[in-house]
């Protein structure tokens, strides 16, 4: 749903609101854009193998290293049971990794009375920017076994109990520093490369393309994932070369670079997008994305469930204008209106239903809802439309929208003026509602990871960590991904994508690190490139 006006200071009232999460202790935001955490609560990774360094081009290296080892007594594989979101609710059907105390103490003991032996274990989130280390619920689990086939084997009787659940591997719990990792780092000093950092995709945005096959296609010397994507499409705000072609989640992090990467900063960023004709204007809800379909929310106006970023939860709005660009191919067809702009703003066609072309240079504005009713009163064939994109930073100064200015929003930030700042409830990474399954399984537990910064000597910093892989590299939580980026030298530094999309390649070597997908490299919707 568009809205007509929002002030600087609006906006500026929403980057500082504070969500509270049930089982969380909310604190007021920082003055500062930077709250770090404390020091104390991280412990450094310690190396178990020496580094090796080799050298991909003139001014860029690539690093291999190994950190914690497997602990044979330690190092275990659980059933995990899963709890009902109702505290009263079935059991056969729980779909929850953990909740409150009292729903865990209800399971476990309807498994004692089937013969089990279960126990009940506190999870709590590390500090963040914005929420105090704190209790985020209790699981329930039994036994612990030398390999998964003893799990797999006990959750079978759990299951065939009336219980629902799954296996997990207890050193990707996230926040041991002494489990294995594998971490690869790219470093690349400008003074010696001679090349650029770019952004990359298919041949439309609508489209996803794996890294080897972009990097092939453009003549890269590196690459690595990057954005999230959702309906086959990146999601976030996206801006290539001064143009804005990806929809803005509102108030979530973001790097911007210019120079070819020379300049680099981590940010959060809010957009607007203003559509003007006839006297009229309204703001326009998004940029080449599916009408309704607001991923990650954080959207301007009327979304469902909430308007405040909640990351890889899929939002609704039935009455929307979503921008179509030449970048994102063809657009859907539906139900709703739409206009048509040629390149010198032109309205060439004004249509009841939606799916036509975008034309060479120009737009088209698509409409769901009483936005159709708004876009039907207020454009005519014939007549003239504008559209002006603003990008706004965290202090509420516009960024100047120059061809050389490259903005990829995904997050979250990990540090800030070298020191560890990861804006967790603001940024989404922190559910609402009582349900923290996903908090629990994408922020706490350790999962594949991908990064980006810059260090003290102003060297750009790409770097992927494996995970998933039992015994061979965990993977890290997100705190963690934070701490490892500071202890790498990282005076700025911002998550990419991750899991499965966790991918790094080099022309001369082909994909360095291990993706978690069995299948090998996913397909992705953006990726950073490095250009000779």
């Amino acid at each position: 749903m568009q809205r007509t006006s929002l002030s600087l200071a609006a906006a500026a009232a929403v980057l500082g609101a504070v969500t509270a999460v049930p089982g969380a202790q909310a604190v007021p935001p920082p003055r500062s854009a930077v709250k770090p955490q404390p020091p104390s609560a991280f412990r450094p990774l310690q190396q178990s193998a020496p580094p090796v360094t080799t050298t991909v081009t003139d001014g860029v290296t690539l690093t291999s290293l190994s950190y914690g080892s497997r602990a044979v007594s330690d190092d275990r594989w659980t059933v995990h049971v899963y709890l009902p979101v109702d505290p009263d609710g079935p059991l056969a059907s729980a779909n929850t990794a953990l909740g409150p105390r009292a729903t865990a103490d209800r399971v476990a003991n309807a498994l004692r009375g089937k013969g089990f032996e279960p126990r009940v274990e506190e999870v709590r989130t590390p500090s963040f920017a914005d929420l105090r280390a704190t209790t985020l619920g209790w699981t329930v689990r039994i036994g612990r076994y030398a390999q998964e086939t003893g799990a797999s084997a006990d959750l079978a009787r759990v299951k065939a109990a009336g219980f629902t659940g799954g296996t997990r591997y207890v050193p990707q719990d996230g926040g041991d520093f002494r489990a294995p990792q594998k971490v690869h780092v790219m470093r690349v000093d400008f003074a010696a490369f001679r090349g650029s950092l770019d952004t990359g995709f298919g041949p439309t945005l609508n489209g996803t393309e794996k890294l080897t096959d972009l990097m092939a296609a453009t003549g890269a010397t590196a690459g690595v994932n990057a954005q999230w994507f959702y309906n086959n499409a990146p999601g976030g705000l996206y801006v290539k070369d001064g143009r804005l072609i990806g929809s803005a989640t509102q108030g979530r992090a973001g790097i911007r670079f210019s120079g070819g990467g020379r300049s680099f900063d981590v940010d959060t960023f809010r957009a607007r997008v203003t559509l003007r004709a006839g006297g009229a204007s309204t703001e326009v809800d998004g940029v080449n994305r599916i009408p309704g379909d607001v991923w990650n929310c954080g959207g301007v106006g009327g979304d469902v469930p909430t308007e405040k970023p909640q990351h890889d939860l899929k939002c609704t709005d039935t009455s929307e204008l979503v921008r179509f660009t030449p970048e994102w191919g063809q657009p859907p067809s539906g139900a709703g209106a739409e206009a048509v702009l040629d390149a010198a703003g032109t309205v060439t066609a004004v249509n009841t239903s939606r799916g036509a072309a975008v034309p060479p240079g120009g737009s088209t504005i698509q409409a769901t809802g009483a936005s159709a009713t708004w876009l039907l009163s207020h454009l005519r064939p014939g007549g003239t439309a504008s559209v002006t994109d603003e990008v706004f930073d965290s202090r509420g100064v516009k960024v100047a929208l120059t061809p050389d200015t490259t903005i990829l929003q995904v997050g979250p930030s990990l540090v800030r003026d070298g020191r560890v700042s990861v804006n967790a409830v603001g940024d989404g990474i922190v559910r609402e509602g009582p349900d923290q399954t996903f908090t629990y399984n994408w922020t706490v537990r350790a999962n594949p990871r991908s990064m980006i910064g810059k260090d003290e000597r102003g060297r750009l910093m790409i770097v992927v960590v494996d995970g998933r892989q039992a015994g061979y590299s965990e993977g890290l939580g997100v705190a963690q991904a934070a701490q490892l980026m500071r202890q790498l030298g990282a005076r700025e530094a911002m998550n990419l994508d991750g899991g499965g999309s966790s991918v790094m390649a080099t022309a001369s070597g082909g994909i360095v690190n291990r993706p978690s997908d069995s299948t090998g490299q996913r397909s992705l919707g953006t990726v950073l490139l490095l250009r000779p």
